[in-house]
């Protein structure tokens, strides 16, 4: 009569201790940010956006500053890549780190023009949430002679840092317009990577 065999101990312990950390590692997800830190990001952020508007230097300059809070704060991969799209995928390290770069300079550049309209105004930050897998911060701008400006901010770890991926800024999604603007510039380079790169470091 033929007995079971018996499964190797070693493959036993080795699968359980597996499990065991796939087990926790939502876990450590889950916690590694929390709301506090996600607002404390977005207050920073905004801290030094207000220190550059208020700076008093020449637009170019204040853009070249913009573009430096957006590298130090944003998770400028996953936007760049959001915006590039499927595209993202086929393309070369070197090819994607020059468009990358390029990207970064215009962001700097139209966001920045967008934050200049807050010169001798303020924004105060409000509330962080849990959304899925990530935390949408709060914030209003009152700016002057405006009705105030509702700002709200997307902040995740995924990237092993705390940074923000996305704003939308009175209901306009930055990930959604630019996936359509850059859809949109590549489309006239009939999909030419460096010739949208070349016009990325020219628009803004």
């Amino acid at each position: 009569m033929m007995t079971p065999t018996r499964p190797d101990r070693r493959r036993v312990l080795t699968l359980m201790a597996g499990a065991a950390a796939l087990a926790l590692l939502p876990v450590d997800r889950v916690w590694a940010l929390d709301t506090t830190e996600a607002r404390a990001l977005i207050e920073t952020s905004l801290g030094e956006v207000y220190q550059v508007i208020n700076s008093g230097q020449p637009p170019e300059q204040m853009y070249r500053d913009f573009e430096a809070i957006f590298v130090r704060h944003a998770d400028v991969d996953v936007i760049a890549r959001s915006a590039l799209g499927p595209v993202a995928r086929q393309t070369g390290a070197a090819e994607f780190a020059a468009y990358k770069q390029a990207f970064q300079g215009y962001i700097g550049r139209k966001y920045g023009k967008r934050f200049r309209e807050f010169i001798g105004s303020k924004i105060e930050v409000g509330q962080a949430r849990p959304v899925k897998s990530f935390f949408a911060v709060s914030s209003t701008a009152y700016l002057n002679g405006r009705a105030p400006m509702e700002v709200e901010w997307h902040v995740s770890d995924r990237s092993g840092r705390s940074l923000f991926f996305n704003i939308i800024i009175e209901g306009i999604n930055m990930l959604a317009s630019e996936r359509a603007e850059i859809a949109a510039m590549l489309s006239r380079r009939n999909g030419d990577i460096a010739g949208l790169t070349a016009d990325l470091q020219q628009a803004g």
